[in-house]
């Protein structure tokens, strides 16, 4: 199954610690896809760690990197790459992704690469704070974002991001609306099969992260089977 057909990916972050057992029942879940992404204390040792331990399993692994300082390109089958369109800081937009172009000097296996356009709607998540994200955007003008980022970036993925709490299903549907070609993703508070069911609405392709480290790998099932 290539990206584009995922409708449920895993995130996992490399600074939190899952509890025994859980590895398996989240890589057993009909999850599509795991995603290695963190805001927060990534490096590549934990980083490293955290693929060692998925490394068994037969499912597509994701990096999302929160930087250029912390990325593993070996064993990954795809790198998402964020640009957040809702920043006041140009640097989230491209001086991340030509400092780590220049770093890398001709290393980066191009055709794994998928460039995100990051919607940021949360202020006070570590993302949203970090990237400076202006976040109290109306359906409209979120729906404006989607349609730059998809018709005039061309970006294959806009992630609506709300980053650990439930976003509201009027701005994902706006989104939708404004789409033609790229892929739409929503992350955020989805820690129900009802919830996960609302957003897959909109959205092509839902993430759940945190639900994983809150409730454990049954409600994580539960999403799944919500939007499979």
């Amino acid at each position: 199954m290539k990206w584009k057909d995922w409708v449920h990916v895993t995130k996992l972050d490399p600074d939190k610690q899952l509890k025994a057992g859980d590895i398996d029942a989240i890589a057993t879940s009909g999850t599509d896809a795991l995603m290695l992404s963190g805001t927060l204390n990534v490096t590549k040792e934990n980083l490293l760690s955290l693929q060692k331990q998925l490394a068994a399993y037969d499912l597509p692994l994701v990096m999302e990197p929160a930087g250029p300082e912390a990325v593993l390109l070996d064993g990954i089958d795809y790198v998402f790459v964020p640009s957040v369109m809702n920043t006041t800081d140009v640097q989230w937009i491209v001086g991340k992704h030509r400092y780590w172009v220049q770093q890398q000097n001709g290393r980066i296996p191009w055709d794994a690469v998928v460039p995100e356009a990051y919607i940021v709607l949360n202020p006070n998540s570590s993302v949203g704070r970090v990237t400076k994200a202006i976040c109290d955007l109306k359906p409209s003008e979120v729906a404006a974002y989607t349609s730059v980022a998809d018709h005039y970036f061309h970006f294959p993925i806009v992630y609506i991001e709300y980053s650990g709490t439930y976003g509201d299903p009027a701005v994902v549907k706006a989104a939708s609306e404004a789409l033609d070609q790229s892929i739409l993703y929503y992350g955020g508070g989805i820690n129900s099969a009802e919830k996960a069911a609302l957003m897959g609405k909109y959205a092509d392709t839902i993430v759940v992260g945190n639900a994983v480290y809150d409730q454990g790998a049954a409600v994580l099932k539960a999403t799944v089977d919500a939007v499979q």
